[in-house]
């Protein structure tokens, strides 16, 4: 038994007619603009985790500037 009660013969049967319909070429393709998409797709995600990371260090340093120690000491 394979994936879900599908054997082994009938994935490789199904692999042989998409590869006849579409062509190696075109499945290259399409491969290969996937692969772009998903590491563009990371990239996105750690840039912006990186932006979160900045921000979240831009206001611990806002905070425990002078400026701001002034304002909290006036506000008690």
């Amino acid at each position: 038994m394979g994936l879900g009660g599908i054997s082994i013969w009938q994935l490789l049967i199904v692999l042989a007619i998409i590869v006849l319909l579409f062509g190696t070429k075109k499945l290259r393709g399409i491969g290969s603009d996937l692969g772009g998409a998903v590491k563009g797709f990371k990239k996105a995600m750690s840039d912006e985790e990186k932006s979160a990371a900045q921000l979240t260090e831009q206001k611990k340093q806002d905070a425990n500037s002078p400026a701001e120690q002034d304002k909290k000491d006036k506000a008690q």
